[in-house]
């Protein structure tokens, strides 16, 4: 591997929004370490090539099982000698609760909790990068919200709603701890941001955790999932501001903003407590 090229790490790689965002930084000349949980589809010559060339690297992992992450961001940090840009891409949807093998409920754990880990991780490999640049993937759905309870995001004890419960109250609390971490993160140089990148034909917005009104205009108003890269491509390079959460291309304010630290103490003692002691 070349020093002088630069390195993209996206969660999410293999599919959807992840996938075409993938297609294109491999286009103009990026390399891209995957990290994801099944493979690359394998029609696709821009990947296939990639995959020759070594321009394309796959780490494997269960992003909700600490053991498998663990193994995964080992493995990237001993085998990549920088990371340029980081997207905190891969995230769930479903339409119950559910759990990891840690205990947590699952749209906690993977769209909350796992983009910390990873950053924290992988800061050192960013820190010896140019661009230096963390996305973080959201959503607007969290606009929807009228209060806030992590506890009861981590072990919620009301009925499930689909969109603006878990899903959304996760989403939430990933913009808050992104928004709570940037001045720590700018003090080293390194940027973050939140994006939504909008309503897009995904695996994710056709599953079973979508509402039955959201299924039946998908078709109709939902873009190609290469509208959502471009959102994601946009926030990373065409923003300098840190901390904000970019919707429709736009800084937009998070109404129940507030929780940042409350956010980012519970994340940083799981990290401390749970994951690094593996």
């Amino acid at each position: 591997m070349k020093e002088h090229n630069k390195v993209v790490l996206i969660t999410g790689a293999n599919s959807g929004i992840g996938l075409e965002l993938t297609k294109n930084l491999l286009l103009q000349g990026w390399e891209v370490a995957a990290l994801i949980r099944s493979d690359f589809p394998n029609e696709q010559p821009i990947i296939i090539d990639a995959l020759k060339k070594n321009h394309l690297r796959v780490y494997k992992a269960d992003l909700a099982d600490f053991s498998s992450l663990r193994n995964a961001l080992d493995e990237i940090k001993k085998s990549e000698t920088k990371i340029d840009m980081l997207f905190n891409n891969a995230g769930v949807s479903f339409a119950e609760y559910k759990h990891s093998k840690q205990g947590r409920e699952l749209h906690f754990e993977v769209n909350t909790l796992v983009p910390f880990i990873i950053t924290m991780e992988l800061k050192e490999l960013l820190l010896k990068g140019q661009n230096k640049t963390i996305i973080n993937t959201s959503s607007n759905s969290l606009l929807f919200l009228k209060q806030f309870d992590l506890n009861t995001i981590i072990n919620p004890k009301t009925p499930f709603k689909k969109l603006i419960g878990p899903y959304a109250n996760s989403k939430l609390a990933l913009s808050l701890w992104t928004n709570g971490i940037a001045p720590e993160l700018s003090s080293e140089g390194i940027k973050i941001r939140s994006v939504c990148p909008g309503p897009n034909k995904t695996r994710l917005t056709k599953g079973k955790g979508m509402p039955s009104y959201i299924l039946l205009i998908r078709n109709l108003m939902f873009t190609p999932p290469s509208k959502g890269a471009s959102r994601l491509y946009d926030a990373a390079f065409n923003n300098e501001i840190t901390g904000i959460f970019i919707n429709k291309g736009k800084e937009t304010a998070i109404k129940l903003s507030g929780h940042e630290e409350e956010v980012l103490n519970r994340l940083y003692d799981i990290y401390k407590n749970e994951f690094l002691v593996l």
